[in-house]
């Protein structure tokens, strides 16, 4: 599968231009032009309720070959607004995908090249399949081995961008558990080592969007880590600055307004390789994007 480190364009939403994300969106820009990273926004994501990116779209499994699952995630039965038409986005960029019916969010898949780790709500996403015959399905569909890790039960959406992230080489990255959920930490360890060495996050203290760290957006050798107004961001940024030595790690302030709606900046992004990224690449954060920013 693609991984984030071989993927060099990134995807925003059209709603974060809304006045109320306005500072997170121009910090996010500003940072990734400044990357020198190829960027570009969705179309047909105008609304104010569509700020995230990651769950609706397809995933990339090669160059060439994007798979969509279904988005029909629980959390948003009773509202309809959050979802856009994902059918007309990808009709207007021209995006060719292999439909499935499973339903997947975006946010529950963290490719590790030959695995691919998903949590567990994905059996309850899709009581119709055998566990064995999904297991399977996913696998072809995905081109790489299941890794299952048990879901946070604390978490309503049940994604794994929010516990672990993959680091290259057979390595993942642990959120920490240790500091406030050992239970949890001792069933995703027990779910996680027949398949990968593992480096735990630990900050020695619980906040309650500690989660939003591991939640960065990872494009290439290029990694964005949201800064928040607690005790831990500092412990947080050297230690996945510290994961990740091949990578040049970039704070990103204020993001907050983002997080409060219960995502970071994995959830805000969509990140895929493509040809030619230095022809999308900008230069400057376009005006219209600050208008609601006071320099």
């Amino acid at each position: 599968m693609t991984t984030n480190f071989d993927t060099n364009k990134i995807y925003l939403s059209k709603g974060l231009k809304e006045s109320c994300y306005a500072v997170a969106l121009q910090q996010l820009q500003t940072s990734i032009i400044s990357s020198r990273i190829a960027w570009d926004y969705l179309p047909q994501t105008e609304s104010v309720y569509h700020i995230w990116s990651r769950d609706y779209m397809p995933i990339q499994v090669r160059n060439n070959r994007f798979v969509r699952f279904r988005y029909t995630p629980d959390y948003l039965a009773d509202s309809p607004e959050y979802k856009p038409d994902t059918s007309a986005i990808l009709d207007t960029m021209g995006l060719e995908v292999v439909n499935s019916g499973i339903v997947i969010d975006g946010g529950n898949v963290i490719s590790c090249g030959d695995k691919v780790i998903m949590t567990d709500k994905v059996f309850r996403e899709n009581p119709n399949y055998e566990h064995d015959k999904l297991v399977d399905k996913l696998s072809e569909l995905l081109e790489a081995e299941l890794v299952l890790i048990p879901e946070d039960s604390y978490d309503e959406y049940g994604h794994a961008d929010g516990m672990v992230r993959y680091m290259g080489d057979g390595h993942v990255l642990l959120n920490n558990y240790c500091d406030f959920d050992k239970s949890l930490r001792k069933k995703l360890l027990n779910a996680l080592t027949p398949h990968f060495e593992i480096t735990e996050l630990h900050y020695g203290g619980y906040s309650k969007d500690s989660w939003a760290y591991i939640n960065f957006l990872h494009v290439g050798n290029h990694i964005f880590i949201p800064i928040l107004k607690n005790n831990l961001s500092d412990k947080a940024f050297v230690q996945i600055r510290e994961a990740f030595p091949r990578c040049e790690c970039h704070p990103v302030w204020q993001y907050e307004s983002v997080i409060r709606e219960g995502g970071a900046i994995n959830c805000s992004t969509w990140n895929i390789m493509v040809d030619h990224p230095e022809e999308y690449i900008q230069y400057v954060t376009p005006k219209q994007d600050c208008d609601y920013v006071q320099y």
